[in-house]
This record gives structure tokens, C-alpha cells and sequence, in this order.
């Protein structure tokens, strides 16, 4: 048995090596491909997604049947589902890339020395991108189009709650790429959802080079720990909207409640609300109301519960531990402040340095948590929910990164670029 065991973990071993190097020598022939050639394969996509919802259905109908599939909530489960607008979506955003434009061989910075030496900066793909994800069918879309357009190959790992959905999604990429004569190793799913081919796929930093990480806090602190590649990531989304003296009751509401329920199981999805105390009497009932009649639970701290608790809407008592978690569900801590120093200082201490929002109509104060406010994106009198690579214009994302190196929040098609220098000369040698 222990010998059957060690034959299948070499076997999935080499399994996954073959594809790691099939995936860079893909990636070797992706780098020079003409846009002509990607917006092809990108465009028979966006047309194939279109003509498949049958069969994505069904596949995602057989995902959702699973064991695996019934265990998330119910915020979880709704990433996990596809329907005919989905699809739609997904096939749009599509064709919002093949729109934009080719990051390849853009010009960055170009110098001539003093002694002749012509030196040019231009922008070029990464080379193997591996993406190990989970629950998230629109991801193997979303990251095989973005590497594909910046001239990347990518190896896509989905988690097992969504593999029949995932499996189709790769089968229509690898028909588009094959009618544009683009290699089908430039896009490859892990055939299985087997840990071992992670663990394999993690330490091939010889064929591999970046590895992004989407999904919840344990996976994603997995793939940091135990990869020998670079990772790009964000560990958790403990998002804020802050509520100022100077705020627009109204427009506070609609934003507080749209960042919360609109899709409370996404990482941009509000998880904390301040709300100063000049305001809170006033705001606290109006808001909660709202929000508990979307089955909202509210976890508060001893002064908007005394608010709340006189204006007759149930509270639940905040722990300490709720004021920095990702509850990913209907479940929001809420906290009085007393100054946007406060609340600045509370979100840089409490916060995932994600998306954090101030409701206020006093610049002054809205621009110090613009620049004070140490997060990937900040937001005047705005829904956390625009963190988004669709919503920022870049058709899609490959994920959202709250590290400080090479990206930062929504990664579109140049965070997915690195860069070389080109030099030209005409005999010089250095003395």
C-alpha cells in the first residue's frame, strides 16, 4: 500500500513537471505572439462561451451537487454558481480585453548616454503564471484572458468544490487558442485537485515564475508558506467604511448597505462600519434597520449597541476578534469613533489594507484618509465594492494584492508585465 502510495505521488509529480514545462515553452512562443493573434483566440472565446451555456450549466449544476459544494455558506456557495447573465458577464469581459490595449513592448523609459550607448525600457510578459484558486469559476476565465493578452502562459489550479465547471471553462479556452494557432499549453488546467500536484507545483520555481494565490485566508497563507516562487496575494479582506460628522446621511446608507449585501462573500465586501459620534444617534437606527432587514447581523461595541438598543433593533455583542475578521457572510462589527483621527488610526491598526471608504462632504477631511489611510485602494463617497478589475476598466483582474512589491490592489494586464532593457551600441567597451 505504502509503495502504491509513493507510485501515485511520483506519478502526479511528473504529471505536473510536464506541464510546468510544456506551460514556458508555451510561454517562449506567447511573448513575440502578434496582438492580431491573442485578440483572435480572445474574441472565439467570448463566442464560445456564448454558444456553451448548456453545457457550462450543466457542469456547474454537477458542481454545485457535490459534497464538496454543499459545505460553504450560502455567500460562498453563491460564488460557486453560474447562470445565463453570469456567463454573459463573463464572456464581456472578454471582449473588454480584447479592447484594451497590448501591454507588450510598451515603451517605458528610453536614454542615450554620454558615450552612444542607446538604452531602452520596454514592458514584457512575466513568463509562467501559475494561479491556484478556489470556489470561483469566473477566475479561470478572468486569469486565463489577462495572462493571455499581457503574453503569459498560465497553469490553473480551481479547487475541487468547482472542477466539472472549471474543466469545461479550460476546454473552451483551448479551442480558442487552437483556432488562432496559439499553442494550447499556453492555458493549462491541473487535471487534478489532488494536494501533492500543489505541493509539486509550488517548488518548480525553475519553470514557474509567479504564483497568485485567490481565495480564503488558509489557502492563500498555504501557498505562501509553502511555495518557492514568488506570491503575489492578499491574505484577507477586512474591509471599512467609515461614516464622518460631515457625512451625507443618505448617501452613507446606500453605501454602507450596497458594500455589505450586495455580495457579502467578496473580499471587497465591507466587513466594518465606524461611525462618529456626532452622527451615530442619528445614523445608527436608519442604517441597521436596513441592514438587519437584509438578515445582516450587526456585532457591536458598547456605544452603538446603547443607541441601537434604544431605538429597539437587535445587536449582537462584538468580540474582540470580530474587529479584524473576514466574515465573508451577513455579518458586519460595528464601532463609534470619535474623530477622523480615530478612524484612521482604527483602519491602519484593524484593517487587511484592502478597500476602506470614507462617507464625508468635508474635503478637508476626506482627503487626510485619502493619504493617511495605508490600504491598496481608498475611496471618498464610494461602495468598497468597485475593487474590481471590471469595475477599474481593466476588463478583468488576475487577483487584488495588498503587498507592497511589484503590484498593488486590482492587477490588470501591466501588473502582469515585468520589464527588460534593451541595449544598443556601436563598438563601445568600458574602460
Amino acid at each position: 500500500m505504502e509503495d502504491a502510495t509513493l507510485q501515485m505521488s511520483a506519478a502526479l509529480a511528473d504529471l505536473v513537471t510536464s506541464l510546468a514545462q510544456r506551460a514556458r515553452a508555451a510561454s517562449l512562443v506567447l511573448a513575440t505572439a502578434p496582438r492580431a493573434k491573442k485578440d483572435a483566440a480572445l474574441t472565439r472565446l467570448a463566442e464560445l462561451i456564448e454558444g456553451s451555456h448548456a453545457t457550462l450549466l450543466a457542469a456547474n449544476a454537477q458542481d454545485l451537487a457535490s459534497p464538496e459544494a454543499a459545505a460553504p455558506s450560502a455567500a460562498a456557495r453563491d460564488r460557486l454558481t453560474l447562470n445565463p447573465a453570469r456567463l454573459q458577464h463573463l464572456a464581456d469581459s472578454v471582449r473588454e480585453v480584447v479592447a484594451l490595449p497590448d501591454p507588450v513592448g510598451e515603451l517605458l523609459d528610453e536614454r542615450t548616454r554620454p558615450n552612444g550607448l542607446r538604452i531602452r525600457k520596454v514592458r514584457v510578459p512575466i513568463g509562467v503564471i501559475g494561479i491556484i484558486y478556489e470556489a470561483r469559476p469566473n477566475v479561470t476565465i478572468d486569469c486565463a484572458i489577462l495572462c493571455l493578452k499581457s503574453g503569459n502562459a498560465s497553469i490553473l489550479r480551481g479547487g475541487k468544490e468547482c472542477f466539472h465547471t472549471n474543466t469545461a471553462l479550460a476546454d473552451l479556452i483551448q479551442q480558442a487558442l487552437a483556432a488562432a494557432d496559439l499553442p494550447r499549453d499556453a492555458v493549462q488546467l491541473v487535471p487534478t485537485t489532488d494536494r501533492s500536484a500543489l505541493t509539486t507545483l509550488l517548488t518548480l520555481d525553475t519553470l514557474i515564475h509567479c504564483i497568485i494565490p485567490r481565495g480564503g485566508e488558509a489557502l492563500i497563507r498555504f501557498v505562501a508558506e509553502n511555495s518557492t516562487i514568488p506570491v503575489i496575494k492578499h491574505f484577507k479582506g477586512v474591509c471599512f467604511v467609515y461614516v464622518d460628522a460631515a457625512a451625507d446621511l443618505a448617501m452613507a446608507e446606500a453605501i454602507t448597505l450596497n458594500a455589505k449585501v450586495q455580495r457579502p462573500s467578496a473580499c471587497n465586501a465591507a466587513e466594518q462600519l465606524l461611525v462618529h459620534r456626532d452622527v451615530a444617534e442619528a445614523f445608527l437606527p436608519s442604517v441597521a434597520r436596513a441592514l438587519t432587514a437584509k438578515n445582516v447581523q450587526l456585532r457591536c461595541d458598547a456605544a452603538s449597541a446603547e443607541i441601537l438598543e434604544r431605538a429597539g433593533v437587535a445587536t449582537t455583542p462584538a468580540a474582540p476578534a470580530d474587529y479584524t475578521t473576514e466574515f465573508l457572510d451577513y455579518v458586519i462589527a460595528v464601532r463609534v469613533v470619535d474623530s477622523v483621527d480615530t478612524a484612521i488610526a482604527t483602519i491602519n491598526r484593524d484593517s487587511s489594507n484592502h478597500s476602506d471608504a470614507i462617507v464625508t462632504a468635508n474635503e478637508a477631511a476626506a482627503r487626510r484618509f485619502l493619504a493617511e489611510v495605508d490600504s491598496a485602494t481608498v475611496y471618498w463617497n464610494a461602495s468598497t465594492r468597485f475593487t474590481d478589475g471590471f469595475e477599474f476598466g481593466y476588463g478583468a483582474e488576475i487577483g487584488i494584492s495588498t503587498d507592497r512589491l511589484h503590484a498593488r490592489g486590482p492587477m490588470g494586464l501591466p501588473e502582469l508585465c515585468s520589464y527588460k532593457f534593451l541595449i544598443e551600441g556601436n563598438g563601445q567597451v568600458r574602460g
